[in-house]
């Protein structure tokens, strides 16, 4: 058995509880050349994203470099405008409010960035840092705030001592522990995780990783995970949604998805983790001349890759289809087909 198949218990009540809901969600940057930097074309960074989190869990957004998962994490929290699509918080559509209007809604979304050399302020303490939630909160000034500002240092393993320090005398992972107590301050209920532990070394990864297991199960936090680890996503997510050139390319439970992978990109990327156990190479094998940087062709986005791509591949936008309960998957070839089923002991 292999490491990514540890899988937190799914919610009993699947249908009630959704914190956070995604829908049609578009973003598309565009192309400029020639003298007077004329729009020459489109590059369609998110095209129609939909996934739902649900109170207390956590879904794991999963894809190789530059797929357009943080770019959905910049739009949920309103970093960059959509173009189209909906956003629904706790049912409220946040989507095409002003920043008057999103104000109650950021102290309940949080953010913890990639970097955590860049995402604190080097001429800011530690406590002057996380204070910032806390004055936002209303937490009053004196003895109240010192207190909250110690618990929430060492809720995520820090010493309270580390207030009057700079994030310079601090480690990487210490770095980002102090970035997960400051999205803490403001007691959100959703918090985007944005590639929260791939600058950190893998001993001090799995201590991260941890840490936001303990805090989910105390505390009742939704998390939006966004890696490109499937180790990980397998040990911390009860969903995973597959996204590849600005697409979900399949959408399924974290077991369902891992024990029986349906999208061919899906199977190469399981194949591509490193396993010690596995004895035989994968069977599937991608098409040569796909990385050429470029536009992505009509149709389907991973044809140029696919082993099983062919002219039917090329003529529409393929949608999502249900191949099994809560499992959707964008293929028009994968409902009828037993073949492309693999188990992780395969």
């Amino acid at each position: 058995m292999t490491r990514w198949v540890i899988i937190k218990p799914m919610n009993p009540n699947p249908e009630e509880n959704i914190i956070l809901e995604v829908r049609d969600l578009k973003k598309h940057f565009p192309v400029r050349s020639g003298f007077f930097l004329r729009i020459s074309g489109w590059i369609k960074a998110v095209n129609g994203v939909d996934f739902k989190i649900r109170q207390g869990q956590t879904l794991g957004l999963v894809g190789e470099s530059g797929c357009g998962k943080s770019t959905v994490a910049r739009m949920i929290m309103r970093l960059l405008r959509p173009d189209d699509g909906l956003i629904f918080f706790r049912q409220d559509d946040i989507s095409r409010l002003s920043e008057k209007e999103l104000k109650p809604y950021r102290k309940q979304m949080q953010i913890v960035f990639q970097d955590p050399y860049g995402s604190l302020n080097p001429r800011m303490t530690v406590g002057q840092s996380i204070e910032e939630g806390l004055r936002i909160v209303g937490t009053p000034r004196g003895q109240r705030r010192k207190d909250r500002l110690a618990e929430l240092l060492e809720m995520v393993g820090m010493s309270p001592e580390s207030a009057g320090r700079y994030p310079h005398e601090f480690s990487g992972g210490q770095r980002q522990r102090i970035g997960i107590a400051r999205a803490l301050s403001v007691n959100p209920a959703l918090i985007i995780c944005d590639e929260p532990i791939s600058a950190l070394d893998v001993s001090i990864q799995a201590q991260v990783i941890n840490l936001l297991k303990d805090l989910q199960d105390r505390l009742g936090l939704s998390y939006l995970f966004i890696s490109h680890d499937l180790n990980v996503v397998g040990y911390l997510c009860n969903q995973v949604a597959v996204m590849n050139k600005g697409y979900i390319m399949e959408y399924a439970p974290a077991e369902e998805l891992y024990a029986h992978p349906q999208h061919p990109y899906t199977q190469t990327l399981l194949a591509a983790i490193p396993d010690v156990d596995r004895d035989q190479k994968t069977d599937l094998q991608l098409k040569e001349g796909g990385g050429v940087p470029g536009p992505p062709p009509e149709g389907c986005v991973f044809q140029e890759f696919c082993p099983k791509g062919d002219a039917a591949c090329r003529q529409a936008d393929l949608p999502l289809r249900s191949v099994a309960p809560d499992h959707l998957v964008r293929c028009w070839k994968i409902e009828n087909d037993e073949s492309v089923r693999m188990t992780p002991n395969d």
